[in-house]
């Protein structure tokens, strides 16, 4: 496992990367100090830190801004991903912990299981996603991670009620992250869907913004799947051996 294991963490003032933190003892630079596009800072923190495992939660997340804004989100979620990758094979493999999303999959009948090929994409944000995560495989010992969270409480006036989806608040996503990574040499795989049970985006909205109002995904602006729940029935069997662990 990673008990004891020394952890570089990429993405740390971002919303997972936080609550990560307040989980596991791991370091995460700031951006002065580890720059994603610019390969000298990762060198340098990969010599500096000299980490067993780098998870790479890092990313470009804003998929409506993704439409307007390519070439950032392209060099965030692309770019930076390649100069990790290139880093990690220069500095003696490292093991990769890639946290992808569950919008790699074209959304129009759910439950998605690990080894269901991707594709096609609905929007720019998942295109860059979808090429990140095969980016990361190059890394010789890597994990992938599709997953996908909210903030802590809902926020926003309106949720979609024709958005299916498996996601959950990020206090509920984290736990089960760090829980993967306290025992990562006991994971047998290299692709992971970590979420909860499928419901209407409306229906996770409502749990913790009770006043929240129904939308409509054709309100977005932006391209969106129909149903993008993941299939975890691999993440519920190994973490029933992995909670039995945690409680020794």
């Amino acid at each position: 496992m990673t008990r004891g294991a020394r952890i570089l963490l990429t993405g740390g003032s971002g919303r997972l990367g936080r609550e990560l933190q307040g989980l596991l003892d791991l370091v995460a630079p700031p951006r002065s100090e580890l720059d994603l596009t610019r390969p000298d800072t990762i060198a340098g923190a990969l010599r500096r830190y000299r980490p067993e495992v780098v998870v790479h939660a890092a990313a470009y997340t804003d998929v409506r801004g993704a439409e307007s804004d390519r070439r950032r989100c392209w060099e965030t979620n692309v770019g930076g991903t390649r100069n990790l990758v290139r880093a990690l094979l220069a500095a003696g493999h490292p093991r990769l912990v890639h946290i992808s999303t569950d919008y790699v999959f074209y959304g129009d009948r759910g439950h998605y299981h690990e080894d269901d090929p991707p594709g096609p994409v609905r929007n720019h944000y998942a295109l860059s996603k979808l090429v990140a995560e095969e980016v990361a495989r190059l890394a010789p010992h890597h994990l992938v991670i599709r997953t996908s969270f909210r903030p802590r409480e809902w926020p926003y006036e309106t949720a979609f009620e024709d958005v299916y989806t498996s996601q959950d608040y990020v206090d509920v996503i984290a736990p089960e992250l760090a829980l993967v990574l306290k025992y990562l040499h006991d994971v047998p795989y290299d692709t992971l869907h970590i979420a909860t049970e499928r419901k209407s985006v409306f229906e996770l909205a409502r749990r913790r913004r009770p006043d929240v109002r129904p939308g409509r995904k054709a309100e977005a602006g932006v391209e969106l799947p129909d149903d993008i729940s993941l299939d975890t029935s691999r993440w519920r069997e190994l973490r029933l051996m992995l909670a039995a662990k945690d409680a020794l």
